[in-house]
């Protein structure tokens, strides 16, 4: 993941200069029922964490990959009422070929109402933006670059098993979101090569005209006295979603880590999600204003390991999708 998207931000600057609409605010609004508290374990998702990158990254059509596949996907088979897997081939900014696996879990198959939720779990092959230029053709442990939306994923399929919410949930992992071409290569490529997991799912989803009332995704959600905000792309295409998720965190006492503060919009898979599957889908992510890139410090650098993944995070994040899920009627 991913790049900073400058060319919808000065789209969206216009957007809202030329039409306001009703629809389109981030003001606080308060649930209407009172907040159910869920449970969530922070050991659990950590080690859920842990387990991924004990791995090694886990780059496409590479072993690590591999065997992380069958283990994701025999874990969140032991929680979800179904489980699909969407396998396929995509080609690379560099014309490879590359073997992708997008692993869904289904809860309450047979409700109507349905929530999407979604991380990816492969690791950058480049770490790009390593503070040591020998290490950017290295791959990254990917710990919460991927692997800390997965496990807090993991957890909340354990917890939904445990309590069923009255609506459908739909839990997603996305392959093939990190295989973008070196920030440093002087090439040039033309073509969208991020989130190629999430473009194949968004043009195949995984059940004839499946809808969802809204999608919630999770990416850098481990780190240390995270800061999440209103991210531009989420803002653009569901403000609704984002404030009433938001609200949910205020209500919980996590209002310093959720911010009502907006920031610029990023390529990543609910962009997809959202323009060509047309469900409206926000972005839980890091925002860390003491970078140059705006992402988490250790973003693309080999320091993105499991000594940088705080368990206060992980349950602050899956605590606030889970009291989300469970509100919903």
């Amino acid at each position: 993941m991913k790049q900073k998207t400058i060319y919808l931000f000065i789209f969206l600057i216009l957007f809202f200069s030329a039409c306001q609409s009703p629809s389109i605010s981030v003001e606080e609004q308060t649930p209407s029922k009172s907040l159910y508290i869920p449970d969530f374990d922070a050991d659990s998702a950590y080690s859920f964490v842990h387990n991924q990158v004990d791995f090694g990254p886990r780059v496409p059509n590479t072993k690590a990959h591999a065997d992380c596949g069958v283990y994701l996907t025999s874990t969140l088979q032991r929680f979800a009422d179904t489980l699909l897997l969407q396998e396929y081939r995509v080609k690379a900014y560099d014309g490879t070929m590359l073997h992708g696996k997008n692993i869904i879990g289904v809860f309450n198959p047979s409700q109507k109402v349905r929530v999407l939720l979604a991380a990816h779990w492969d690791s950058r092959p480049y770490a790009d933006h390593d503070p040591d230029p020998e290490n950017r053709r290295k791959p990254i442990d990917g710990a919460n670059d991927g692997a800390s939306g997965v496990g807090v994923l993991l957890e909340i399929a354990r917890q939904l098993q445990l309590k069923r919410p009255d609506i459908g949930v739909d839990i997603i992992l996305f392959d093939v979101e990190d295989y973008g071409a070196p920030q440093d290569s002087e090439a040039s490529y033309s073509g969208e090569f991020w989130c190629l997991g999430s473009q194949y799912w968004a043009k195949n989803q995984h059940i004839r005209n499946y809808s969802a009332r809204y999608g919630i995704l999770l990416d850098m959600v481990g780190g240390e006295n995270a800061v999440f905000t209103h991210e531009g792309t989420s803002l653009y295409y569901a403000p609704d979603i984002l404030s009433h998720v938001w609200s949910i965190a205020e209500q919980l006492g996590y209002g310093s880590n959720f911010r009502r503060i907006e920031t610029p919009p990023i390529t990543d898979d609910h962009l997809y999600v959202n323009q060509i599957a047309r469900i409206p889908m926000i972005d839980i992510i890091e925002y860390n204003n003491t970078t140059s890139t705006g992402f988490n410090q250790y973003w693309h650098t080999l320091n993105d390991n499991m000594s940088n993944i705080d368990k206060n995070t992980l349950q602050k994040v899956g605590k606030v999708v889970l009291a989300t899920l469970y509100h919903e009627e």
